[in-house]
């Protein structure tokens, strides 16, 4: 059967498209895709190709941010790319488990400036107009929302700051759901101190993930977490890539980014902040459905781990502030 082709179709109906891909994260795309795509007349563009020295040391600097905007009016990001991998249920092994939000109202314009920003940088375009910037732009439902975006190659680090704001913000509960857990020093503390003052930390972690390696890294760090009583879950069903947090059963966030080096300090990055009861007591349901298809990580287990484990452990030690 003919796969659908929905942004092809889209493009030969007329409708501008413009397609940003990171040149390293889409190396393992096949190239009939891009011509496909191109031939119907669709701009597909490459942000910081690999065979160019960029200035200012930005190579390793990549584009993380995932995000569809259609007419200006309506957006989708979160955490998820586009394959066969995101088209099941993530309760499957080759089915992805990811969480995206569906945003409109004034917040589309935010989304949609984050995607110019970058294709500007890789086009030297300049998208503007009704097109891609409604003028008027009626607020939708009742939950306030925050873009908020992060480019370290430019010196903006909003999304870490955001993440340690609401950490220390928590009074009762901090529900954690991200496939790469490799907190640095400032971020284990903000839990840490989150708990002692009362607040319920719950996180979940993959079970099994792309990268091995960053797996061990992230597990040669539970035991201050555990020892504490942080509570740790390990998602088995699929590769667990959603990442969210909900705080108090009235703020929540989705989006992009890893809770890792590389997303705060390398990354450009994408998340959307929801000030909303009914948001983040769903983001909660969606936690304990998910902690069905887990398996809780103890202490005792996780002192009982093998050697095979802590010699990879050691070979990841020097390398962790880059994963």
């Amino acid at each position: 059967m003919r796969r659908p082709r929905p942004l092809a179709e889209r493009c030969r109906a007329g409708v501008g498209v413009n397609v940003l891909l990171d040149a390293f994260g889409s190396m393992g795309i096949p190239g009939d895709y891009v011509d496909h795509r191109r031939d119907s007349g669709c701009h597909v563009a490459w942000f910081r190709p690999l065979h160019r020295l960029w200035p200012g040391g930005k190579f390793a600097n990549r584009n993380h941010r995932r995000s569809l905007v259609v007419d200006g009016r309506a957006a989708i990001t979160g955490g998820s790319g586009v394959s066969r991998k995101w088209m099941g249920n993530g309760r499957v092994a080759d089915h992805w488990r990811d969480t995206d939000i569906r945003v409109e109202g004034p917040a589309v314009s935010y989304v949609q400036g984050s995607f110019a920003e970058t294709w500007l940088e890789a086009t030297g375009m300049v998208l503007g107009g009704e097109e891609y910037f409604p003028t008027t732009l009626t607020p939708r439902g009742q939950a306030h929302v925050q873009v908020v975006r992060s480019s370290p190659a430019s010196g903006d680090f909003a999304i870490y700051t955001a993440f340690l704001l609401a950490i220390a913000s928590a009074r009762k509960s901090i529900l954690v759901t991200n496939p790469y857990f490799v907190l640095d020093e400032k971020m284990t503390e903000a839990l840490l101190d989150a708990h002692t003052n009362g607040a319920k930390v719950t996180v979940l972690v993959p079970g099994k993930i792309d990268h091995n390696l960053v797996r061990t890294a992230s597990r040669a760090e539970f035991g201050r977490l555990l020892k504490a009583g942080i509570e740790i879950y390990e998602y088995r069903a699929a590769l667990l890539h959603a990442k969210t947090m909900a705080i108090d059963g009235v703020w929540s966030m989705i989006g992009s980014t890893n809770l890792d080096n590389a997303s705060f300090a390398l990354n450009d990055e994408l998340n959307v902040i929801v000030y909303n009861r009914e948001v983040a007591q769903r983001l909660e349901r969606i936690f304990v459905e998910d902690l069905k298809h887990a398996k809780q990580v103890t202490f005792e287990a996780w002192s009982r781990r093998g050697l095979k484990e802590r010699l990879i452990e050691l070979i990841a030690l020097p390398i962790r502030d880059l994963l």
